[in-house]
């Protein structure tokens, strides 16, 4: 399937997304924007849920927060070295979508998926546009590369105002309750992790800290390894 995206972001598993940035999804979809989300994994190895059921809670999130497109590519979990194959698979997926700006987890971070996958979009991304690597698929110009955080952040370069979003963020995470939810029956098989200890308030409590650096209730951040360009320093870059 090929289409046009304005925004693509890409994470490991279903759910790296929305903890990163669906605030900041939300605000460009509801602008007007086409923005998609990729998958690279199935999150099969994950100690809570099952591929089908994180399967329908990223299409549960997918309509809260207004996607124009989701795709899942079905990579290895645990498996996402930036191989030759592995490569190949995420620029072919790049060049379906032709984004002008693509999102990847920042490359810092405590789960080695998030790590791997940070190294394998930004090399994908570069190859996107050589007219002369997989010649079958068109090249693209190339997209500009942001990177969101997950669990572990710093200083961010940029800050995005989220808190008129921020309940569809909320709504997002709840999508995820194999992820972030206790057991609710006695007896269900539900294993504590990071993700089920207190997680969704951490996040919001990083972004109410984020908003605080400019006086605002709730903010994402960004990093960037290049420098960015403006036409004008204004009043909202102060």
């Amino acid at each position: 399937m090929s289409m046009k995206l304005d925004i693509l972001v890409i994470g490991a598993h279903a759910d790296d997304a929305e903890i990163g940035m669906s605030g900041t999804i939300a605000k460009q979809a509801a602008a007007g924007y086409k923005v998609g989300i990729i998958d690279l994994t199935e999150a099969e190895l994950s100690s809570n849920g099952n591929v089908e059921l994180r399967k329908e809670e990223a299409a549960a999130a997918s309509q809260v927060l207004g996607l124009s497109y989701r795709s899942n590519l079905g990579l290895p979990d645990r498996g996402l070295a930036a191989t030759p194959d592995n490569v190949a698979v995420v620029t072919a997926a790049i060049r379906s979508c032709s984004p002008g700006i693509v999102f990847a987890p920042y490359w810092e971070d405590r789960h080695p998926d998030h790590i791997a996958a940070s190294k394998l979009v930004e090399e994908a991304v570069f190859n996107a546009k050589l007219r002369r690597y997989m010649p079958e698929i068109p090249s693209i110009p190339a997209p500009d590369l942001y990177f969101y955080f997950i669990n572990d952040w710093r200083t961010p370069d940029l800050l995005v105002d989220v808190t008129g979003f921020y309940p569809l963020k909320e709504q997002a995470l709840a999508c995820y309750r194999s992820q972030f939810g206790q057991a609710a029956a006695p007896g269900e098989d539900v294993a504590p992790t990071p993700l089920n200890q207190g997680y969704v308030e951490r996040v919001k409590a990083r972004d109410a800290l984020l908003g605080q650096r400019k006086l605002i209730p709730y903010a994402e951040g960004f990093a960037v390894k290049s420098p960015y360009l403006i036409e004008l320093f204004g009043s909202s870059s102060t």
